[in-house]
């Protein structure tokens, strides 16, 4: 019997066949050992848990009381948003762009990546990209192309991004199956980069056009949509014709897929970029200095956290919403009140020092070699002499560049060295000042300098300065609380000696700033309000030095303090954060209250992680607060009060303010603390050396200095409506109070009675 042979055509027929169905079982085999990682060839893909939650980088925001963004911490500045609240302008021009086909395919679109083969075989690099929009966010989302996802195979260039295609390929696919079309948008929106460190529509639309994203009109769209393709090359800021240019072809696409009509085209195509670029960064914001200050803490409480719940939080990557107690009404109040004042300070300071250097001796001389002093401590010297040399580093110091440096006329780009900045630097005048309410510990403004981009030390927490004057309640209180005086005493301004006894063994006698003594008997509020060093002294001498350290330790000081007669004067140093949480204690009722500066930390999600609470305890009875209260109502009431300029300001009448002003030896440091019923601030300004300031004190005293910068800001609080709780109005007097020595609340001595002329502030130290 004779055997039929297969024809030439059906052996064709299957050895195709065998050769179609080895290719796809090769396929198959490459897909299952690329998803399980064969042989430690092909590197990681992200397991079920990452792909039912990815995660993106999300800048962690500080929130002010009244729900406004005080700024964030990142390293990609980046502020998720949900689908409904970006424009259609923006979500048309997206799709016509990057992927035309997104609603009809499931993660791969085959016609574009049998156009990009066709360009590669055919030589057109222009024939466009075949990554879908869903393959860009499994890119985006689970960075398939780092190190973390790289095989052994991963290092051979080519083999790579076949191997990373293929996992964008297999997610694609996983994320169409649990996601919908709009939350796969919705990811890829808040996870892009628009350049400038900008990520996300969100912060790319009040980046470039200060807008939100629902705001965004066409060209604006087309615009951030152009910039995906290359953010470096289509930079509007960089390139702006190359911008104009993708914005066009955007629109030129929206048109073909009928989402733009040709007459609209033509008149967009015709409009400039109308940028508005507003750059976010951790020098930018409200309340920089506060944020920096918050930035170590809220580090540390990440650490702490993450250890005692297991997590993996991050500062800048986990999106925490860090709820403060800031209110940005009075952060910016208080920001624009610095800046008015200080501004003037500076000109004043400057007319003062003009032809000659302000660095001096207590003689009034020039200090010798007080720059070079300053070049070596300096970490940009000590970094250049560890890395160089001390010759190459003094000579790297001495080299004049381009550089851009803050002035109150707005930031200059000026050709100088860095020995030459150091200089220029150190002529200014420095400021810290904060609020706070007594009630709570809620801390409502802080500004710790005069620009935090080139200035960031910050003079609220971090740096301490003698308080002088404004140190002396804590000397009156010490004694009217330990019953050596009554608020109704007198004491005669005369000279009062420490000697050998009292612990100073070559004997002093503190004088008073005019270096007088007038020897008339004056009540503790003349005293106090006038700022008679003698009768601080007095007191000092009456209740002993360590049992002032005692009463300003519970009050609220945390700093070392020298237990020497010296200190009724303020000696030692101490912040603007530790003396504004003292005095609320005052005006608190006697309850110490420490400062609060969050009141929650949420998640991403809205998860409450940590709630904080105000901390107090009492430390003073209510009588004695409103004592204190009374007593330092003087310097604002009555004549020859140290703080009766305050008038001025428009904030006195119909209110009661208890106050006190401060100056150090040689005007080196000015002082202003001011108490409202529910709000109490104190500011510093000073040179950043000692050896930096006024030589008179017409110009250096603290009422002078600080207590401008006090008044100005509570004029705009009064005049902003809405802040009800901080109206004009008297302290909270205790029910039936009595003062200690007897007198009753009903007294005349409790009533303010104007002055019959307008006093000038009286001299203190």
């Amino acid at each position: 019997m004779i055997e039929l042979q297969p024809g030439k055509y059906r052996r064709s027929i299957i050895r195709l066949w065998r050769f179609v169905g080895l290719g796809l079982g090769l396929i198959i085999f490459y897909i299952v050992a690329v998803s399980f990682n064969f042989f430690w060839l092909f590197g990681g893909m992200p397991d079920l848990k990452t792909l039912e939650n990815p995660k993106s980088e999300l800048a962690s925001e500080l929130i002010s009381e009244d729900g406004k963004s005080l700024g964030k911490y990142f390293f990609e500045n980046r502020t998720p948003i949900e689908i409904g609240q970006i424009s259609p302008n923006l979500l048309e021009a997206l799709i016509a762009t990057e992927d035309a086909r997104f609603v009809n395919h499931s993660g791969i679109d085959p016609r574009s990546l049998l156009r990009v083969v066709k360009g590669v075989v055919s030589g057109n690099s222009s024939s466009g990209g075949g990554s879908t929009l869903t393959q860009q966010v499994a890119k985006n989302l689970f960075q398939t192309r780092s190190e973390k996802y790289r095989g052994a195979l991963g290092y051979i260039p080519l083999v790579r991004t076949v191997i990373s295609k293929t996992k964008e390929w297999i997610l694609s696919v996983i994320l169409e199956r649990k996601y919908t079309k709009q939350e796969i948008l919705k990811m890829y929106l808040n996870t892009v980069s628009f350049g400038n460190n900008t990520y996300g529509i969100k912060v790319a639309a009040k980046t470039y056009f200060n807008k939100e994203a629902w705001d965004l009109n066409v060209p604006e769209s087309a615009v951030l949509v152009g910039m995906l393709q290359n953010p470096t090359l289509y930079n509007p800021l960089r390139f702006p014709t190359n911008t104009i240019n993708r914005r066009n072809t955007v629109m030129a696409q929206m048109m073909k897929y009928d989402y733009l009509s040709p007459e609209k085209f033509e008149v967009y195509k015709e409009q400039p970029l109308n940028l508005d670029f507003t750059v976010d960064s951790h020098n930018t914001g409200l309340a920089p200095y506060f944020r920096e200050s918050m930035r170590n803490y809220l580090k540390s409480w990440v650490k702490l956290y993450n250890e005692e719940h297991d997590t993996d939080l991050d500062l800048y990557t986990s999106g925490l919403k860090i709820y403060t107690t800031i209110d940005s009404r009075m952060q910016r109040y208080q920001e624009q009140a610095v800046q008015e004042h200080m501004k003037q300070q500076q000109k004043l300071f400057d007319e003062h020092w003009k032809g000659r250097n302000p660095w001096i001796d207590a003689n009034g001389k020039e200090i010798p070699g007080f720059i070079d002093r300053a070049v070596r401590m300096s970490p940009h010297f000590i970094a250049l002499k560890r890395d160089l040399g001390e010759e190459k580093a003094w000579q790297v110091m001495r080299t004049p560049y381009k550089m851009k440096v803050f002035s109150w006329d707005g930031e200059k780009e000026i050709t100088m060295s860095p020995i030459d900045s150091i200089k220029y630097y150190k002529r200014f005048l420095r400021v810290g000042m904060m609020s706070m309410d007594p009630r709570n510990g809620h801390i409502k403004a802080w500004v710790g300098g005069i620009n935090f981009k080139h200035l960031k030390y910050d003079h609220v927490k971090q740096g301490k300065r003698q308080p002088g004057s404004t140190f002396k309640p804590f000397v009156y209180v010490s004694g009217l609380d330990k019953s050596f005086l009554t608020p109704c005493d007198h004491v005669t301004d005369a000279p009062v000696y420490f000697g050998p006894a009292d612990g100073v063994p070559g004997g002093w006698s503190p004088k008073n700033s005019d270096n007088k003594y007038s020897y008339r008997s004056l009540s503790l509020r003349q005293a106090l309000g006038k700022s008679i060093n003698t009768v601080s002294a007095h007191i000092m001498k009456m209740v002993r030095p360590q049992t002032v350290v005692e009463y300003a330790h519970k009050l609220g000081i945390t700093s070392p303090l020298d237990p020497k007669p010296a200190l009724c004067l303020g000696i030692s140093d101490v912040s603007v954060y530790e003396m504004v949480g003292a005095y609320c204690s005052f005006a608190n009722g006697g309850h110490r209250t420490e400062p609060m500066t969050i009141l929650r930390i949420e998640d991403r999600h809205g998860n409450i992680l940590q709630q904080f609470y105000q901390k107090q305890n009492q430390e003073l009875s209510e009588n004695m607060a409103y004592n204190m209260l009374y007593l330092m109502r003087g310097a604002v009431e009555d004549p020859g009060g140290t703080a009766g300029r305050l008038r001025q300001y428009g904030v006195t009448e119909g209110n009661e303010i208890a106050a006190k002003t401060g100056t150090t030896s040689n005007y080196s440091d000015g002082w202003f603390m001011g108490m409202t019923q529910h709000l109490v601030s104190g500011i510093w300004v000073g040179g950043e050396d000692r050896s930096i300031h006024f030589r008179t004190i017409a110009l250096g005293q603290g009422g002078r200095m600080a207590m401008p910068a006090w008044g100005l800001f509570m004029q705009k609080v009064y005049n902003d409506a809405t802040l009800t709780e901080y109206r004009k109005g008297p302290f909270n007097k205790p029910d039936n109070y009595v003062r200690d020595c007897g007198v009753s609340s009903t007294d005349s001595t409790d009533t303010y009675i104007p002055p019959s002329r307008s006093e000038d502030e009286g001299v203190l130290f």
